[in-house]
């Protein structure tokens, strides 16, 4: 109860986003030429260590690239890439990738039952919550608390940002949703990262 409790106050104090200006997805595609490399063309990476990015929440993706470009959040492989970008070239790129469909992935059967576990009901005795609880029950995000979707994402990728949030990772001065994060993840055993990673792997969105 008390972990909901928290979990509770802290997406409250996440609802209050700033309105970001709507993108224009052609432009976005017309810029995308130089993602591609790493993200693929329609934002599908096909190398694990990149993230997917075909059909994450617009806002996220804007926050996340200005928080690359300002050197809030340490990426040194994209960092000149996106240093020259304006808001405008942001807002276009993000409006471009999440209209596309992100493709499926699969999960390793043998870590499906304990990581399903960790991301619907959590593990009380060490004091994870749910994964759910701000990711959604298929893995859909929140993007008016600024919580990313992750179905389908490659569990590399995944494993390898539960590992820097549990070490403390965070970006910028005072961001509540990545201390969020670290909150949650610090609890979190390499098997546990492992299994739920995989797990998020082979999540489908709902379509409606």
């Amino acid at each position: 109860m008390m972990l909901t409790l928290r979990l509770m106050t802290s997406l409250s104090l996440l609802l209050a986003c700033t309105a970001l200006a709507a993108g224009d997805p052609d432009a976005g595609k017309q810029k995308a030429a130089v993602c591609a490399a790493c993200h693929g063309i329609d934002g599908n990476s096909v190398v694990a260590q990149w993230p997917k990015l075909a059909g994450q929440h617009p806002e996220y993706l804007e926050r996340q690239i200005k928080l690359i470009r300002d050197g809030d959040r340490p990426v040194p492989e994209m960092a000149p890439i996106v240093a020259g970008l304006s808001d405008e070239d942001i807002a276009d790129l993000a409006a471009y990738f999440s209209s596309q469909t992100r493709s499926p992935g699969v999960a390793d059967e043998t870590l499906v039952s304990a990581g399903q576990r960790l991301f619907r009901a959590g593990d009380d005795k060490s004091g994870v919550p749910a994964c759910m609880a701000c990711h959604g029950p298929a893995g859909e995000g929140n993007p008016l608390a600024g919580y990313p979707s992750l179905a389908g994402q490659h569990a590399t990728y995944t494993a390898k940002m539960l590992t820097g949030f549990r070490d403390g990772i965070t970006w910028g001065k005072d961001d509540a949703r990545s201390q969020v994060m670290t909150g949650v993840a610090k609890y979190l055993t390499p098997p546990q990262i492992k299994a739920v990673a995989s797990y998020i792997e082979g999540l489908y969105e709902v379509s409606e």
